[in-house]
């Protein structure tokens, strides 16, 4: 039974967002009904694969069981007089979602993500909304966890995402992926989503596992999409090259024992070269289309990092210097942390832990635990041992993640044990 609950859960995490996407076509843009029958259906595979055994290909079951649960709901509608066009909504249906065993039918919809991800972003939802929507719907990620990517409460989240998919029902906005003189103002919204459904995918904001590789892979597949779109668009090309320089180092990012393995203690030779080696072609390309924007500072950033072969070669002054950069283009706390720990590391530790104290005092990331365990770092590098020992049980206090909590209780140890007994 657990071992059908674990397939089951890998591929919630793997196909979720694309059985949605193409559900939600089928049904003319019925978000809501859309999430419910391909939730129902994952709960049917739940009860049946233990009794029937997993078939062998569980995506296609599992669109053949939303279609015809879908089918189902239209069928009950038409009886409580719901205004569809029924017979025509079951023929879209059947012949849009009809899975082959072999899957085949699956690979005839790769444009699918792609619509729901550019109706999500229609201009007339804001943007932060276009981009909840956006991970909610298609990838997948909880209310919770969207709501923390957007540092709000869970039920604020809810509410907005609950408006957005009847705004976009009650408008009839069309369910395609825009003709290319209208990519552009949805352009923004769709690399945010693709960037915080990257971010969640590399560090996981709960949980046992930091890393989390479906998600970053689902993002990196996104971005390819997008580019291909959108070929002569410099961001979206940086995006994706950000992306792959940093998804170069999922192998060492934790150890085997599951801990955190920070960047300076990485085994720098099993970075994967193939994506390093993409990443800073793309860069290259996107530099040459002449422009200079938000992805493209992060994408610089990271190839610094990439290009340098041992930690002491890092070019710290530059880094600080592109998070400055980065800081004009898109203020916010988490680069202005960012900022404060390239700063450390260019100019030493309490140049840095001024610019952590300031943002400590504005109020900002006061619920995150970066803020603190940045600040106990840096503490505990200039030897103030019992402010970072506060600092390091204020972190404790906030993380989420296993492999974090166990880094943070190694770190607040080895302090513990600098400190003279009183």
């Amino acid at each position: 039974m657990e071992d059908v609950r674990s397939i089951v859960e890998h591929t919630y995490r793997a196909e979720h967002g694309r059985i949605v996407a193409m559900v939600i076509g089928a049904m003319g843009g019925d978000f809501a009904s859309a999430e419910e029958v391909v939730q129902e259906s994952f709960e049917a595979a739940l009860q049946q694969w233990p009794r029937e055994g997993v078939p062998r290909e569980p995506r296609a079951w599992l669109l053949r069981a939303a279609r015809n649960k879908a089918v189902d709901r239209v069928r009950r509608g038409v009886r409580l007089g719901a205004r569809v066009d029924a017979l025509e909504v079951v023929a879209r249906l059947e012949q849009e979602l009809a899975a082959t065993p072999g899957g085949e039918d699956w690979q005839a919809h790769p444009d699918d993500s792609l619509r729901l991800l550019f109706t999500c972003c229609h201009p007339s939802l804001a943007v932060d909304v276009q981009v909840a929507l956006a991970l909610r719907t298609l990838c997948g990620l909880t209310t919770e966890e969207v709501a923390r990517a957007f540092l709000v409460p869970p039920a604020t989240m809810a509410q907005r995402l609950v408006r957005a998919q009847r705004k976009i029902r009650d408008a009839r906005i069309p369910y395609v992926i825009p003709e290319p003189d209208a990519l552009g103002e949805r352009t923004r919204g769709v690399l945010h989503a693709i960037y915080l459904l990257f971010s969640e995918g590399h560090s996981a904001t709960q949980g046992a596992e930091l890393v989390r590789v479906d998600l970053c892979e689902e993002a990196l597949r996104l971005a390819r999409l997008t580019c291909h779109l959108l070929p002569r668009h410099p961001e979206t090309t940086s995006l994706l090259a950000m992306m792959l320089l940093h998804h170069s180092r999922r192998h060492v990012r934790v150890a085997e024992d599951g801990g955190l393995v920070l960047l300076d203690r990485q085994d720098r030779g099993r970075w994967d070269a193939a994506n390093i080696a993409e990443g800073l072609a793309l860069l290259d390309g996107a530099l040459a289309l002449g422009a200079f924007g938000p992805y493209t500072v992060q994408a610089a950033i990271a190839a610094l990092h990439a290009q340098a072969k041992r930690p002491e070669e890092t070019d710290w002054e530059q880094i600080a210097a592109l998070y400055e950069r980065l800081a004009k283009l898109t203020p916010g706390p988490v680069v202005e942390l960012n900022r404060a720990a390239a700063v450390a590391m260019a100019k030493g530790p309490a140049q840095g832990l001024v610019l952590v104290d300031d943002l400590e005092s504005s109020g900002r990331l006061t619920e995150h635990h970066l803020l603190p365990a940045a600040r106990a770092e840096l503490l505990r590098r200039l030897g103030r041992t019992d402010e970072a020992v506060a600092a390091y049980r204020r972190a404790l206090a906030l993380v989420r993640t296993e492999p974090e909590r166990r880094f943070l209780e190694e770190r607040l140890k080895e302090v513990l044990a600098d400190v003279p007994p009183t």
